[in-house]
């Protein structure tokens, strides 16, 4: 097999998953740099965390990346560095602007074009329709139309759901109230909210749409990896049972069990080979029960910050990267559906027992733990050390905090 470096951008759990991935798969230590570190990569022996100072801003981005490259190549010529983009704003810069690492790292990339038309929502959304994928009612406003009252004529009733088109840019917002995306009651509510974003420095456009009823188990997530040639090699679906109730994680999934529908994989396979897409996308959608359709919320450019699932169920991301961008290997045209039997959770497990509602999933979830069928991100046997299980723990008491005061909101148990 050819040498090679798994270099990782980002240092959130979704890092750490990837880490785990070629650790497992090749027993390797991944590099990563990141602007600043994250809980989920400290003291750990399976990634090297490199801290750069503005990270973020497309030189520092490129230079910091290049310089390392041609120091490392020096040292360990003939080496593929497979670069790997674990955050949307990492996703976003390789886009935009990576041309120039091509000389030095192996990755996958959208031209900038495609990238604006699918990481924004409102556009994502126009996508869909030329697609014909199932997706909630939208009214798509910008500043200008929320000074013009446009947001107060919705085509559909309340509740309703509002979430920033830019989900890159409300990073970087903060209000009294902020939420990753809010359920929105009656039109003061709406009017309040809305103008508060504005307010605080927002200027993409705002997404208002029709709630979907039903809770975190009515979710799906799908991971897919598509290769250099645009081909759909892998697809995973999962099905969600728990989400962060914490008001800046909302959307963040807890816990999911493997699912499978051929339906919905046939649909998006023949979306992403058709626009040409490459590397991973990750696809958050919901069961509307009222016309029996999968609803499809977004496209994230890059693999979900709980893409451990796919790994952890025998479909280990890291060799798809491998066997794409450094053996570039045959592909017989016939995409793996995975199928799963464990479980995966970001939480110990007497949260999941005590928030997550009744219903036959959670029955077979608590089965696959029963059985030792399941697994967390990080809680990984080859990366055990004092330090590191402090730290775990430490996350894990402050995950039952969060449960404790914020579930409630959500119309949960506690």
């Amino acid at each position: 097999m050819k040498r090679f470096q798994p270099v990782i951008l980002g240092s959130d759990i979704n890092a750490y998953g990837m880490a785990r991935a070629f650790h497992e798969a090749y027993g390797l230590v991944s590099t990563a740099f990141a602007h600043f570190q994250l809980s989920p990569t400290k003291y750990s022996r399976i990634i090297d965390v490199h801290l750069v100072k503005d990270f973020t801003k497309p030189q520092v981005f490129v230079q910091a990346l290049t310089d390392w490259a041609r120091e490392y190549l020096q040292k360990h010529p003939g080496t593929t560095l497979i670069l790997l983009p674990c955050g949307d704003t990492y996703a976003n810069l390789l886009d935009q602007v990576g041309a120039p690492l091509r000389r030095y790292f192996a990755f996958n990339a959208i031209d900038a074009d495609l990238n604006r038309r699918l990481s924004l929502k409102s556009s994502f959304y126009d996508l869909c329709e030329e697609y014909d994928l199932p997706h909630p009612l939208t009214k798509s406003v910008d500043k200008a139309g929320v000074e013009a009252g446009e947001h107060r004529n919705l085509p559909f009733d309340y509740p309703v759901a509002m979430k920033p088109a830019d989900s890159d840019e409300w990073l970087g917002i903060d209000f009294p109230g902020r939420k990753k995306a809010f359920i929105i009651q009656d039109p003061e509510e709406l009017d309040t909210l809305i103008h508060r974003a504005y307010q605080a420095g927002y200027t993409g456009r705002m997404v208002i749409q029709d709630f979907i009823p039903g809770g975190d188990e009515n979710m799906r997530v799908l991971n897919a990896y598509v290769d250099q040639h645009h081909r759909v090699r892998m697809m995973f679906l999962g099905h969600p049972l728990l989400e962060d109730p914490t008001p800046e994680a909302v959307g963040n999934y807890a816990a999911i069990i493997p699912d499978y529908n051929q339906g919905i994989f046939d649909r998006i396979k023949t979306f992403l080979e058709d626009i040409g897409y490459c590397g991973v996308a990750n696809f958050d959608m919901k069961y509307d029960p009222r016309d029996d359709t999968y609803k499809l919320f977004e496209i994230n450019l890059r693999q979900g910050r709980s893409s451990y699932v796919v790994t952890l169920n025998g479909f280990n991301l890291a060799r798809y990267f491998v066997e794409d961008l450094v053996e570039d290997s045959a592909f017989d045209g016939r995409t793996v559906f995975g199928r799963g039997h464990r479980l995966w959770m970001e939480i110990p497990q007497d949260i999941f027992q005590t928030y997550t509602q009744p219903s036959k999933d959670k029955d077979s979830a608590l089965s696959m733990i029963k059985r030792g069928d399941w697994g967390t991100t990080l809680e990984y046997r080859q990366d055990r050390n004092p330090l590191r299980w402090l730290m775990v723990r430490h996350m894990f008491s402050i995950y039952r905090k969060r449960y404790a005061q914020y579930f409630r909101d959500k119309g949960g148990l506690a």
